[in-house]
């Protein structure tokens, strides 16, 4: 029989050694999260700025800011991943990347937190609707045609105005052969995607009172008004267009000529990067 002395030494110690379980990860090993107990704290190293961080499983969702030194979210971190393991053939933390100047990439309104280190280490360039650099997907320049190894684009074409399928279409325009599309956007797993305004054409948002409405003319003149409008950022910035699907975005790829597309679902837990839920995880396009 464990005298009681015996039973407050091993209870003592249970902790520290999970902990120093957890501590060290494999050279491109991503980790099983099923194989971590419940509540466990596991380390991790934000990838965009080398800080070391420590959390549980249930911490490390898709959009709570994790890092303590950059604020970065689960998919902020997966966008880098995702370059390094696409682009360089092995995961990386972004302070660790060799310069690559020979690399071209663009970002379509990226995040500060991981598209500043991405323009230190390659030839990328972060653009936007609305200011310059500027880039409206709908609608590219021709000089920009072929011209990149990868794009992103994070949580973007879910305000991209209908039809959408001319952004796809234009994010393989953009593309070398061989090229790679890193994307998210919210998606459902329902049947098809859910366009809010599938006749939009001559429109305008207005405010009352706190609240939004867009009235619309259709093409052949009809008049709409919508109310219970879904901003992300703010009222009036970045009105959702649409809530994709997971099947209708595979065949939106597809269609726009992309060799092929992979859910990139994977965790990579060296670098907090975590997917608990089968929806609005990211993919890679390939031209």
């Amino acid at each position: 029989m464990r005298r009681p002395a015996a039973y407050a030494r091993l209870f003592a110690e249970r902790p520290a050694a999970r902990f120093k379980f957890w501590r060290r990860w494999r050279d491109d090993d991503g980790g099983d999260p099923a194989s971590i107990p419940p509540g466990a704290m596991i380390p991790f190293r934000c990838n965009l700025c080398g800080t070391p961080n420590t959390g549980t499983l249930a911490a490390l969702s898709r959009e709570a800011l994790t890092c303590t030194h950059c604020g970065s979210n689960v998919r902020f971190r997966a966008m880098a991943y995702l370059v390094t393991r696409e682009v360089l053939g092995r995961a990386l933390a972004l302070p660790d990347v060799p310069v690559r100047k020979d690399i071209a990439g663009i970002g379509l309104s990226d995040a500060h937190a991981y598209a500043q280190p991405l323009a230190e280490k390659f030839d990328y360039e972060n653009t936007y609707y609305h200011t310059d650099p500027r880039v409206d997907i709908s609608d590219i320049d021709a000089a920009r045609v072929g011209r990149y190894d990868f794009l992103i684009a994070s949580d973007v074409f879910e305000h991209v105005l209908p039809p959408v399928a001319r952004a796809f279409e234009n994010a393989r325009r953009l593309l070398k052969p061989g090229g790679k599309f890193i994307f998210t956007v919210p998606f459902s797993l329902e049947p098809d995607t859910r366009e809010h305004f599938p006749d939009l054409h001559d429109w305008s948002l207005g405010e009352t009172d706190g609240t939004w409405t867009l009235t619309n003319r259709t093409r052949d003149g009809r008049e709409e008004l919508f109310s219970d409008l879904v901003f992300h950022g703010g009222p009036g910035s970045t009105l959702e267009m649409r809530v994709f699907s997971r099947v209708a975005l595979e065949r939106a790829f597809r269609e726009a000529g992309f060799a092929r597309v992979r859910i990139a679902n994977e965790p990579y837990l060296p670098f907090g990067i975590h997917w608990p839920e089968p929806w609005s995880v990211p993919m890679v396009a390939y031209a």
